[in-house]
């Protein structure tokens, strides 16, 4: 399947009608008329990416000619008849298809989160972390031209072991811009709104640069292309490509790096997987690490009274992910919190106010509460499952 610009190719075409505009304005004649025939010259090149929209975009292609012509001729100024078509195939007024723009615009904005998890918030994973710190800083840093970062990441392994994590703290460690994007924010049920959701996601991206790209579930966007595969589909995974490919960016100096997260990393379709040419495995946690993640999430307790290597070993032979962990603290700690609040329902009949004034009662964690946690906890995962995964590492990853 040929790569479909038509994403890139629009945002070159904004670019070039408002250097158009600012030419006008100044009274640059000789600046707007090459503006205008270079606006054509696009829209040409966007009717062979979108053929049901290709008549319109010769049509427009044909009036930017005329403007050139007129901006050439002296008949084309400040206040000008002409007014510049936009980019869209529908033929609708130009400010309709601005406000069809700017509602995509403003939806992408609204992906936006602010990191504040740092790297030494996340337990263990220490070559995960290394990898991903490196990639980050080396995007950052200043470096010879023919140094180039990578631009995009895939993060695979079995649920639960920190995947989403890892990209919020890439963001917060960088103070960047991030854009958490689940597939159910892509993904719509009107045609071609895929395609502009994410052409505007990273054009929003490197205006807000430095960004971060966390793309979750991507195997959701991004499964193997069939002959079943609708026309939508296969334009929004082209749009898709080409912007992980960074078309955009090829002689920029901006940040936008995408990080991707899957379960399913053998779903994923090979054109994808080539633009993630750092692909890195987030395992389930060692004993180390088990031990890590228990500690940051009893903060505030006594733990002193743990047998924290047992914990370790126990959690490892159950296949415990860094959230199954997480659950398991939750649940030793509730069991402690119930034994030491026994009447703790009744307060439901308190007012908010009275209940601000008690104080919950407890006690240092105990190897009990870990053992009833355990009868509770349990991992969906099988051996044969972590075989796969660790043979995917060992063929695919890098």
């Amino acid at each position: 399947m040929s790569v479909d610009l038509s994403g890139p190719l629009m945002s070159a075409f904004r670019k070039a009608k408002k250097e158009f505009e600012e030419a006008i304005k100044k009274g640059d004649k000789e600046t707007a008329r090459k503006k205008a025939l270079e606006c054509s010259r696009i829209l040409k090149q966007l009717a062979k990416y979108d053929e049901f929209n290709r008549e319109s975009y010769l049509q427009k292609a044909k009036k930017w000619e005329t403007i050139a012509r007129d901006v050439e001729a002296g008949r084309y100024g400040v206040k000008r008849k002409h007014r510049p078509m936009k980019e869209g195939g529908s033929g609708r007024e130009a400010g309709t298809e601005d406000g069809e723009e700017d509602k995509f615009k403003q939806y992408v904005e609204n992906l936006i989160t602010k990191s504040k998890v740092k790297w030494n918030d996340i337990g263990g994973l220490e070559e995960v972390k290394m990898l991903m710190m490196e990639t980050v800083v080396i995007s950052a840093l200043q470096r010879p031209e023919s140094i180039q970062p990578w631009k995009g990441i895939l993060l695979f392994g079995p649920p639960g072991t920190g995947k989403t994590l890892l990209a919020s703290a890439a963001a917060g460690s960088l103070n960047a811009t991030f854009f958490s994007v689940k597939a159910s924010n892509v993904l719509s049920k009107y045609f071609g709104e895929s395609t502009k959701i994410i052409s505007a996601l990273y054009e929003v991206a490197r205006e807000k640069a430095p960004s971060i790209v966390f793309m979750d579930e991507i195997d959701a966007l991004t499964t193997r292309r069939s002959g079943d595969q609708s026309e939508a589909s296969r334009r929004m995974l082209s749009t898709l490509l080409t912007e992980l490919d960074g078309f955009q960016d090829k002689k920029s100096d901006i940040l936008v790096l995408t990080l991707a997260a899957t379960n399913t990393p053998w779903d994923l379709d090979e054109a994808v997987l080539s633009r993630f040419p750092r692909r890195i495995y987030v395992p389930l946690p060692d004993e180390k690490a088990t031990k890590e993640i228990i500690k940051i999430n009893t903060r505030g307790l006594d733990i002193s009274r743990l047998d924290l290597d047992a914990i370790a070993e126990e959690s490892v032979r159950r296949l415990y992910s860094g959230r199954d962990l997480k659950n398991l603290c939750q649940e030793a700690i509730w069991h402690m919190i119930r034994e030491e609040n026994r009447d703790l329902h009744k307060l439901a009949e308190l007012p908010y106010e009275k209940l601000r004034r008690r104080s919950l009662k407890t006690r240092p964690l105990e190897m009990r509460d870990f053992e009833e946690a355990f009868k509770r906890i349990k991992s969906p995962l099988t051996r044969k499952e972590i075989e796969r995964y660790e043979k995917w590492a060992e063929e695919f990853g890098g």
